[in-house]
């Protein structure tokens, strides 16, 4: 099993080992230990499934006081998956990247607690999987809106279809006073 670093500090790319033969195929999807070992800490409280069909964007997506980690993968189908720093004052404030996970690649992202989170579906359909280290409170969301300028993230469609909600998010200006600080040290 790999866990590889990326740009942005505790954002971790997974790659499961996968055993094949002539039956099909089998991986760990997750194990305690194995992903603490990764860098991958604290403890998952819920798991959550979303189907979207293509050209969707999810997000971005994050919440305020009671911030989530997320164990992000595809069952079926692909996506591109969007990590943003939205933490005042972080040496990656407003950096983002951008992975593909696919049912194909078995990839997996851990997205830390103060990071936003969106997905583009780039198949047909995508069934996509994700553990959160806190419990989602809709009263607590935070939601930007996926083509704020100031972000930029270069997202694989011009015209998504997004939730009311999504098309009614605000920009990281419209709502800089709501979102979480980097505190040193602190992942």
């Amino acid at each position: 099993m790999k866990f590889i670093p990326t740009c942005l500090k505790n954002v971790i790319v997974v790659e499961p080992d996968l055993f094949r033969d002539e039956r099909g195929f089998f991986l760990e999807t997750f194990s305690r230990d194995k992903y603490a070992r990764g860098g991958i800490m604290g403890e998952f409280l819920q798991d959550n499934q979303s189907h979207s069909t293509r050209n969707t964007i999810r997000g971005l997506h994050a919440q305020r006081h009671h911030s989530q980690g997320k164990l992000v993968r595809v069952v079926t189908g692909s996506i591109v998956d969007v990590v943003v720093d939205i933490r005042r004052g972080s040496p990656g404030y407003l950096k983002w990247i951008a992975v593909e996970l696919s049912a194909a690649n078995f990839r997996q992202i851990y997205v830390p607690p103060g990071f936003a989170h969106g997905i583009c579906i780039t198949s047909e359909f995508a069934d996509i999987e994700y553990k959160c280290t806190d419990y989602y409170d809709p009263s607590d969301e935070l939601r930007i809106a996926w083509n704020d300028p100031s972000i930029g993230v270069r997202w694989p469609v011009e015209t998504p279809i997004l939730s009311p909600k999504d098309c009614e998010a605000g920009t990281i200006a419209d709502q800089i006073e709501l979102l979480p600080l980097y505190l040193e040290g602190r992942p």
